[in-house]
């Protein structure tokens, strides 16, 4: 059964036409997906906690009008619909006391059938192409992501840091766009990352941490929409920093859906003591118009019933190697400033069995500011840049990690992935092509 709330509010749709839409498409009906629900805390997830305290129901609009996707389910949210616009995946609970679990059903009718276990609460699917998911996983109490086949199959961890993690889009690229605190390990500010499929090439999506950026989507633009604390901006590709988006004062909920007009369908509020409603709103417009409202309940998560175009394909680079390698072609090519020749080395850190930065080794960086370095995989890093006298330059405040078997390529330290290289031999390869050692295997070994 539908919890109390979601029924009450499906007779207050019929008895007094609360939720009729004026959504439509040169004359038609567009079908979508959203997310009904009593209470909303959308940065629960940034501390591993409950995002719907009081339940939630998936429910459809198409020309037949408003109705629940399901009558069997205690609760049921984040729906994601197929590539070709015939299956949705979503999270949902059986019983109000079971775990949330992945469930996938075709839109046209049919019994849903779960894709993930049942001892642990897993959120947020999306599709992958080849058939897989990807999705939030709670794990001691906080959330890691993962990817898995839709037919079954174990599992692959995607995130190695200490933070809580969230899926929210898969981009035309390949690349998972999630969200996670930043500093990237920390559970203060939501920021917006990327890694790819096989959980390498971890990435601040943009170097622009001013402000929350979260719940973030790629339109057809191939901008990424999101919500911030200003209302609504954009990460494009022309520039580095987010463009703020002239929208209506309010609190908007990101997770954008785009109509076929061109008009974004999301979540907004006026203030903190109103639910959301979702509303339509063109990216050029200073004015939001109403789509779905309910008295007393949030509408929240839109999703278009469409066919879209597949993201590309990731061709894994890993290998079968214990650690990983890390070149960095220049350490000054940075949005913090060092003096010509101040870089003299490089730290590396991990993190203890109780969460304290160990040091696992350093290396030499040179004129140029390359270093070539290999370090463990699958764990929490941290960089500190060092000048000749062993004073600290500047240190990572939060973490990334590398696969087993990666090898990876950094234009700079921090330089954001929006920065090219130059097109020159770095030094450190000129100097050797055997990276320092940060993995503690000479220690192990008896060395120094």
């Amino acid at each position: 059964m539908l919890p109390r709330y979601i029924l009450a509010g499906v007779i207050l749709i019929i008895a007094l036409d609360l939720g009729r839409t004026s959504v439509s498409a040169g004359g038609a009906t567009p079908s979508f997906l959203y997310t009904v629900a009593k209470t909303y805390e959308p940065l629960a997830w940034i501390e591993g906690g409950e995002r719907f305290p009081e339940g939630a129901a998936i429910f459809v609009h198409d020309a037949k009008g408003q109705h629940p996707l399901f009558g069997d389910f205690a609760a049921s949210a984040d729906a994601s619909v197929s590539f070709d616009g015939q299956r949705v995946l979503f999270a949902a609970k059986r019983k109000a006391e079971d775990r949330w679990q992945v469930w996938e059903v075709p839109l046209a009718g049919g019994a849903p059938r779960v894709v993930t276990p049942a001892h642990q609460d897993s959120i947020r699917p999306l599709y992958l192409p080849d058939d897989r998911v990807v999705y939030a996983r709670g794990l001691d109490h906080r959330f890691v992501i993962e990817a898995a086949d839709l037919a079954g199959g174990k599992a692959v961890a995607l995130t190695y840091g200490p933070a809580n993690y969230l899926p929210t889009d898969v981009l035309r690229d390949g690349r998972i766009l999630f969200e996670a605190g930043y500093p990237l390990g920390s559970d203060t500010t939501p920021e917006i990352y990327t890694v790819y499929p096989d959980g390498s090439g971890v990435e601040s999506y943009r170097c622009d941490h001013r402000e929350k950026h979260h719940l973030g989507r790629q339109v057809s633009s191939g901008d990424i929409v999101f919500a911030s604390r200003s209302g609504l901006s954009r990460f494009t590709s022309a520039r580095a920093l987010e463009v703020r988006i002239p929208v209506p004062v309010g609190e908007y909920a990101g997770d954008a859906a785009e109509l076929p007009s061109g008009e974004w369908l999301m979540p907004w509020r006026r203030d903190a003591t109103m639910p959301f409603q979702l509303v339509t709103l063109a990216p050029d417009s200073t004015s939001v118009h109403p789509a779905v409202v309910e008295n007393g309940a949030n509408i929240l998560q839109p999703v278009m019933v469409a066919e879209r175009v597949a993201p590309k394909r990731f061709p894994s680079g890993l290998h079968d190697w214990p650690n990983a390698n890390l070149l960095c072609l220049n350490a000054y090519t940075s949005k913090y400033q060092f003096a010509e020749g101040s870089i003299q080395s490089v730290r590396f850190y991990g993190r203890d069995s109780a969460g304290q930065p160990t040091l696992l080794g350093s290396a030499p960086v040179e004129g140029d500011g390359s270093f070539f370095v290999q370090v463990p995989s699958e764990q929490p890093l941290q960089v500190e840049l060092l000048d000749g006298s062993g004073k600290t330059l500047n240190r990572e405040a939060g973490y990334f990690w590398m696969r087993r078997g990666e090898q990876r390529v950094c234009v700079g330290c921090h330089a954001g992935p929006e920065t090219a290289p130059e097109n020159a031999v770095p030094m450190t390869l000129l100097k050797s092509t055997v990276p320092a050692d940060m993995t503690g295997a000479h220690r192990a070994a008896g060395g120094q």
